[in-house]
């Protein structure tokens, strides 16, 4: 196997090139991609596609300076103008006191296969049959009168990281979908909706036809939406929209975020943050994890912790350079691509189920609201206010009543966090995933 056939030997001979170059330190980053995509509409394809593509990133260090570089272009010559001008534009660049690579005690060494990756590669008519059973699953349901239609993919990506501390590590990823998305009613009194399903093993997609005739019963049920008088009242997130929570908690939590003050819970590490018995995990090593990886993207040692414990916060989101910002030991959870240093992100973020079915969560409101579709993005991570548009269902007497569109839930979020209970309805379908939740006390602003 020639260095241009494995991807650790360029890497490798990348690294040395940059050493050569002037370079104190290095570290390079290679992903190799393939991916297959159909869409069609009305039963018929309006796009087959197969993209393959390569990109390197090499992050070389002069001192504490450093400086990041990518290309598509992994020919001899290439490589070598590519080190020269990474280390050029280190030594031009100001002096970062808290970057530099991973020591020997925080590589990882040893890690199990995941399974990360399906090994069947399918055929075109494979995504073809998927799409459109969706669709026309989607189309039979009495009121939807017209499609956006429906997608197929499956995509798998070869990932290696190499540097001169001495890690070297590759591993696969893949995954494949199916959506569609369906419009119901007429003129002015139409509504569209969508259902997908996501897995790294083909054969865990959920069926097709399922996946469609859950689009069309969405789209038809919000037909005769309507606008609410304002209230303050319990907000139920389906498991849908639910998970956005978390992704503010994630962005809340992140190292670079906290290290500049500019997060509502930069003082909060260790203290009450949700109700008790609230457990919010973080697991990159879920066996088919939608994303799962084996270590982070320093090379850094990841684990399974428990972000959220009993209610109380128990760590930032850390990579190495937020890490020293703080003065504390890396998490594990540096995420990267070819093109920038890396940054901390969550691998599969999950909140652990309560006891409670979301039935009998809903059949205890008077009065509340059910979301099911969120629009914008009106949070302020500094002061935790939290404002978006929304649409739903409105519950009266423990039952969902008629659809709601066209109003805003507000609150914030250190309030909501410590205002929320989980149904016991989890699935892992997105990567970051809650099941059906009620927070207390939110206002929905309608008429």
């Amino acid at each position: 196997m020639t260095a241009s056939d494995d991807p650790l030997a360029l890497l490798g001979g990348l690294l040395d090139r940059a050493r050569r170059a002037g370079a104190d330190a290095a570290d390079a980053v290679l992903f190799d991609s393939a991916m297959l995509s159909l869409s069609q509409r009305l039963g018929r394809p309006e796009r087959l596609e197969r993209a393959e593509a390569g990109d390197v990133g090499l992050r070389v260090f002069v001192g504490h300076r450093m400086a990041v570089v990518s290309s598509s272009d992994r020919t001899p010559a290439a490589l070598a103008e590519f080190a020269d001008r990474a280390v050029a534009m280190a030594r031009a660049v100001p002096e970062d006191p808290f970057c530099g690579l991973a020591g020997p005690d925080q590589l990882a060494h040893d890690w199990g296969d995941l399974d990360l990756c399906d090994p069947v590669e399918p055929a075109a008519e494979d995504l073809i049959a998927r799409a459109r059973i969706a669709e026309e699953a989607a189309l039979a349901v009495s009121g939807v009168t017209n499609s956006e239609g429906a997608e197929a993919s499956w995509q798998r990506v070869h990932v290696a990281l190499a540097a001169t501390n001495g890690f070297a590590g590759r591993y696969t990823l893949g995954a494949s979908a199916i959506s569609v998305s369906v419009i119901a009613g007429e003129g002015t009194a139409m509504e569209t909706d969508y259902d997908f399903s996501s897995a790294v093993y083909a054969d865990d997609l959920r069926d097709p036809g399922e996946i469609g005739r859950m689009a069309g019963e969405r789209a038809v049920r919000r037909l005769g939406g309507r606008k609410i008088a304002t209230a303050k009242v319990p907000v139920v997130y389906d498991p849908r929209v639910s998970g956005g929570l978390l992704r503010h908690l994630a962005g809340a939590i992140s190292g670079p975020a906290v290290a500049r003050g500019t997060s509502f819970l930069k003082d909060r590490l260790g203290e009450p943050v949700f109700a008790d018995g609230i457990r919010i995990v973080d697991d990159p090593h879920l066996r088919r994890g939608l994303r799962s990886k084996p270590f982070d993207g320093e090379g850094v040692a990841n684990r399974r912790r428990a972000l959220v414990e009993d209610g109380r916060l128990t760590t930032w989101l850390l990579d190495l350079r937020s890490a020293r910002q703080l003065g504390l030991e890396t998490t594990g959870h540096a995420s990267r691509g070819t093109a920038s240093p890396p940054s901390p992100a969550p691998s599969n973020l999950f909140l652990e189920p309560g006891r409670i079915g979301p039935d009998a969560l809903i059949g205890g409101i008077g009065r509340g609201f059910y979301v099911t579709h969120l629009m914008g993005s009106g949070i302020n991570m500094v002061t935790g206010d939290y404002s978006r548009g929304a649409a739903g269902f409105w519950i009266e007497n423990g039952a969902l009543t008629h659809p709601v569109s066209e109003v805003t839930i507000a609150g914030n979020l250190k309030e909501m966090f410590r205002a929320l209970t989980p149904a016991d309805d989890l699935v892992f379908r997105y990567g970051v995933d809650a099941p059906t939740v009620v927070v207390d006390g939110m206002t929905v602003a309608g008429n």
